[in-house]
Order: C-alpha cells, then sequence, then structure tokens
C-alpha cells in the first residue's frame, strides 16, 4: 500500500461485509438519494461523501431494501399531521419496523462517522 501523502484524508471507513448469500438488493437511485440527504445534513465535503456512502452500504448489510422502503415510508406518512397518519405513530408493528431501522442507522453513525 502505498503512503498516504500529507494533507490527504484518511481512507473512507469500511462497512460490515454482508452475510453470506445476501445480495446487494438496494437501487442505485435509493442509495444516492440517502447520499444525497446524509450530505445536505453533514456537508456537502469529499470526506460526508464517504462517510454518507459508508453509512448507506452499512445500513443496506443490516436491513433488507423491502424493510428500509417500508420503514422510511411509515416515517414519512407519520409526519402528517391528523388522526389517520396517528395509525403510523402507534401501531406496535409499525414501531417495530422504524425501531428496525433506527439500529441500522446508529449501527451506521458508529461504524462510518466515528
Amino acid at each position: 500500500m502505498a503512503p498516504v501523502p500529507a494533507g490527504a484524508s484518511k481512507p473512507a471507513p469500511t462497512p460490515p461485509a454482508p452475510a453470506a448469500g445476501l445480495v446487494n438488493d438496494y437501487p442505485t437511485v435509493a442509495r444516492a438519494d440517502y447520499v444525497f440527504g446524509c450530505m445536505a445534513a453533514n456537508g456537502q465535503t469529499r470526506q460526508a461523501l464517504e462517510k454518507c456512502s459508508c453509512s448507506i452500504d452499512t445500513i443496506a448489510t443490516i436491513l433488507p431494501y423491502e424493510k428500509y422502503v417500508e420503514a422510511e415510508t411509515i416515517l414519512s406518512v407519520g409526519q402528517v399531521a391528523g388522526q389517520q397518519a396517528e395509525v403510523f405513530r402507534s401501531t406496535g408493528m409499525f414501531r417495530d419496523m422504524v425501531a428496525d431501522l433506527r439500529r441500522a442507522q446508529a449501527e451506521a453513525e458508529v461504524t462510518c462517522f466515528y
């Protein structure tokens, strides 16, 4: 491995390897959408790009894409005011789905941002 020049950023964190037999089921557009949103929150820098890319890669190793979409949808609908949206905020099954996403996000934060 070649030495890193002074002033260069350190290599991007490496997300955990996916479990045997799992395929990359996150579409590129979904990964890009996540990275754009993450960079909007964390800065438009090369370092943020690397960390945000690592973050979605880590989430993808933990949560199948279908579960990711379901949890994101519940979060989206749950932000709407009104009684109908309350179902998404108060139903145990929906809370569990969101909790799974939150756990994956927490793991990604620890792996990629620290």
